[in-house]
């Protein structure tokens, strides 16, 4: 029989929540601006700046801890959808509506190239491709995703609706799932209007997390 983790407590506990806090106020400042100072997080965060330089380097470490934890988050949705025993078109828009309620693309359109990605950001990002097509082409299998639409053009649908914001968080929320709502409607096959230009390359989005 497992057993049950050992609660933390004194300074751990301590240090913990203090980590907790910094990564809550590092998301919400940079997500309102990249450019922010790291003392913007320690204050918003409301501990000491010691504390905080003493779990991160500096800001461009606490960016690609930011990072790295959206693309944990979305390779933990992924394989949820690849593993579910919903057809695929349902696993598929459920994994959809997850990853618009998570706001993962909300990192990705605000923080891109604003730190050099490390080796382990980069090999996430490999399994993030690989099994993000997996899925993809097992929905194309079925027919029901109209055939003019690449896997990157959905991963960018994903960012314009990341940057759909008003009022509060629970109606900036609500607003995402009803327009990806619609997004999924023009997602099927079907009769539809041609969509007119090139898809996304690779190449250019693996620019856009290259610093200049």
């Amino acid at each position: 029989m497992a057993r049950s983790p050992v609660p933390l407590r004194g300074r751990q506990a301590q240090a913990a929540r203090n980590d907790e806090l910094i990564l809550e106020a590092a998301r919400e400042v940079f997500l309102a601006d990249p450019g922010a100072p790291i003392s913007a997080v320690a204050e918003r965060a409301g501990v000491g700046i010691g504390a905080l330089y003493h779990r991160y380097a500096g800001k461009e470490d606490l960016l690609r801890t930011l990072c790295r934890n959206g693309q944990q988050t979305y390779l933990a949705e992924i394989r949820r959808a690849l593993a579910s025993d919903d057809r695929p078109w349902e696993a598929f828009t459920e994994f959809l509506r997850r990853i618009v309620t998570a706001n993962t693309h909300g990192l990705t359109v605000r923080l891109a190239g604003t730190s050099t990605p490390s080796e382990e950001q980069l090999a996430l990002a490999e399994q993030m491709q690989s099994l993000g097509i997996e899925l993809f082409e097992r929905v194309r299998g079925t027919g029901l995703l109209r055939d003019d639409v690449t896997y990157l053009d959905i991963e960018f649908l994903l960012e314009f609706l990341a940057g759909v914001k008003l009022g509060d968080s629970s109606r900036t929320a609500e607003l995402r799932q009803r327009h990806l709502a619609v997004i999924i409607d023009g997602l099927r096959s079907g009769e539809r209007t041609p969509l007119p230009g090139q898809p996304p390359t690779w190449q250019e989005q693996t620019e856009r997390w290259i610093t200049h």
